[in-house]
């Protein structure tokens, strides 16, 4: 129980089958498919006409940042677009200067291998991605093995940078027609998982598993809500309804009913009204707004049985103040604390760039010994084995080893799938183009069932681009790919497995610590009768985001090799302790009633909710 009980060093059984298996598909699978393909054809097509096509690797590499940010709000998603374009334009520059600089082959690929580290460390501390690191080492990595001089640097930095603005509209392009899709699509993914916990909660089962991947959900939910600092618009706050409508259904998932929970989810979809919850203790929570009383673009006034709407002082609103300045002011008492903890200043980078230093060093030492392995063996531009060793470090060893499995097959099945475009592409620059293009939207669309699925479209698109300065011989190109991609993806978990994370256990007790601390916090405020509804909030909403932290933590923890035991025992009861402090602050807040007044959930000790 106690980790400080030292254990044998083991290997843990790695998956083969396991990490090949197919999921299925991201809900929206088809807008980072759609939209790299409309950030990249106009670029490309524009210089196949202008007879440049060999300057087509420079303006992709500003297209490819279209990728990004499609789980963000717009407004949000209108800044991590701008920072990806800046940080890809800042790789890119570092590469095309050292290649104008040097030819050594040596030299490149330890700056490559830098770069790859620093990418992989930045991008996981800011939550960048999906892709995350791996189209940003790819491009610079690429880059280092292009002939330069210095006087042509700027002209193919404006190139990446043009199409960047480019692909950067291309991401903000859906805005007008679906305001609030980001939104609405993480409010719904939080609904099914919490009705997903509450089916099992009813059949009798104990679900860990859905009950943390609900509280995941939820978790992720509030993030993509209160990222907009800025005054919530109604149709945010009537989202912030119904995920708390999530979060009461994990409070007491033997009450809640799934089907009413699945039916909001599937409304919150798409462009339509958005289902008001009203009081989860009612009848009447799936009234639409018209019912409610509030038009779609919500104006009108409130029914006399929907509660007294309040300020954040506690006065009584009459029906002519409830609109200024297109924002609703009436509020729930559930949702009070949500302006307290949009005003929270997020951690500093520095700060969240320390725990990642194992990762880092992992991708810098993997990727510089895959690039040196690769030049032993006689190849010219080993940076498709850097990039092989940087596209699998992950959260631990495990994952790291699924991912390079995923990699092998993925990349091995592409070569053949490039053999068999290859003469359709050599046929002209629109073929290539076409092809390159198809090869974007069949990556996107097929990653999201399993990486090595993906791969297998984004390994003839790398090849193809490699030919967009001239064709090159089919055979040799198979040959190198292969070779670098069995070079990286060895020597790179090769240095996973020598560059172990021993802090993993002492991040799993600070986690286990930070838990305690906010649930004695959050119990205190709900034992208070004092305490005012944004105070109860914002200790609720620090102790669920703790509780989703400490099962990241460990499950990362979990899949390292060669370090102490793990106080699995303590993880599990800190999380059940936390369960039912977190049922508590819903049940003191009014939204649950007391235990004992429902026939179908009791509050007993020792039993998580």
């Amino acid at each position: 129980m106690s980790s400080a009980t030292p254990t044998s060093a083991r290997v843990r059984r790695l998956p083969v089958v396991g990490a090949l298996r197919l999921g299925r598909p991201s809900d929206v699978w088809f807008k980072p498919a759609l939209s790299v393909v409309a950030a990249v054809a106009p670029p490309s097509l524009l210089l196949m006409t202008l007879g440049r096509l060999d300057l087509a690797p420079y303006t992709m590499a500003g297209s490819l940042c279209a990728l990004y940010a499609h789980n963000r709000p717009y407004a949000a998603r209108a800044k991590v677009l701008a920072w990806v374009i800046l940080g890809m334009l800042g790789g890119l520059a570092v590469a095309l200067v050292s290649a104008s600089l040097t030819r050594n082959a040596v030299v490149l690929v330890t700056v490559g291998a830098l770069l790859a580290a620093v990418q992989k460390a930045v991008c996981d501390a800011t939550r960048v991605g999906p892709p995350a690191h791996v189209i940003l080492t790819f491009v610079s990595s690429a880059a280092l093995f292009v002939p330069q001089t210095l006087g042509q640097v700027p002209g193919h930095l404006a190139l990446a940078a043009a199409a960047g603005a480019w692909a950067w509209l291309v991401g903000m392009a859906p805005a007008p027609l679906r305001p609030h899709g980001p939104e609405r699509r993480a409010t719904a993914q939080a609904l099914h998982a919490a009705a997903a916990c509450a089916e099992t909660a009813r059949g009798g089962e104990e679900g860990a598993g859905a009950r943390s991947a609900a509280y995941a959900a939820v978790h992720a939910a509030w993030q993509t809500l209160l990222v907009v600092r800025n005054r919530p618009s109604t149709t945010r706050r009537a989202l912030e309804r119904l995920v708390m409508r999530a979060e009461v259904a994990l409070a007491a998932p033997a009450d809640a009913d799934p089907a009413r929970l699945r039916s909001w989810a599937r409304a919150v979809r798409g462009t339509g009204r958005i289902p008001r919850t009203g009081d989860p203790r009612r009848e009447e929570d799936g009234l639409s707004r018209e019912e409610d009383g509030l038009r779609p673009d919500g104006t009108g006034s409130r029914p006399d049985g929907a509660g007294p709407c309040r300020t954040d002082g506690g006065a009584r609103l009459d029906d002519d103040s409830l609109r200024r300045d297109g924002d609703l002011l009436c509020e729930r008492d559930e949702l009070v604390g949500v302006a307290a903890e949009r005003a929270v200043t997020p951690r500093p980078l520095w700060s969240r760039l320390g725990p990642l230093t194992p990762v880092a060093v992992r991708s810098a030492l993997g990727c510089v010994l895959a690039g040196y392995v690769s030049l032993a063996l006689g190849a010219e531009r080993p940076y498709w084995a850097l990039v092989t060793a940087a596209s699998l470090y992950q959260a631990n060893i495990t994952l790291t080893w699924s991912r390079a499995v995923q990699r092998v097959v993925g990349n091995l099945v592409g070569v053949l799938l490039f053999a068999a475009v290859a003469p359709v592409a050599q046929l002209g620059p629109l073929a290539l183009v076409l092809c390159i293009l198809a090869c974007n939207f069949g990556a996107e669309a097929l990653i999201g069932r399993n990486y090595w699925l993906g791969s297998v479209c984004v390994t003839p698109l790398a090849l193809l681009v490699t030919e967009l300065p001239g064709f090159q011989p089919t055979g040799e190109l198979v040959t190198g790919r292969v070779v670098d991609t069995l070079v990286g993806a060895l020597v790179g978990f090769l240095a996973a497995v020598a560059v172990t994370n021993r802090r993993a256990g002492r991040h799993v007790e600070r986690a286990l610590t930070t838990v305690d601390r906010a649930g004695e916090h959050a119990a205190r405020v709900a034992a208070d009768p004092s305490s005012t509804p944004a105070a109860l909030e914002a200790a609720r909403r620090g102790l669920a985001a703790a509780v989703v932290d400490l099962r990241a933590t460990a499950d990362a923890a979990a899949g390292e090799w060669w370090q102490r035991a793990l106080p699995q025992e303590r993880v599990v009861l800190a999380e059940q302790a936390a369960h039912r402090t977190l049922a508590a602050t819903v049940r003191r807040r009014g939204l649950l009633p007391d235990p004992g007044t429902t026939s179908t959930y009791t509050y007993t000790e020792g039993a998580s909710p």
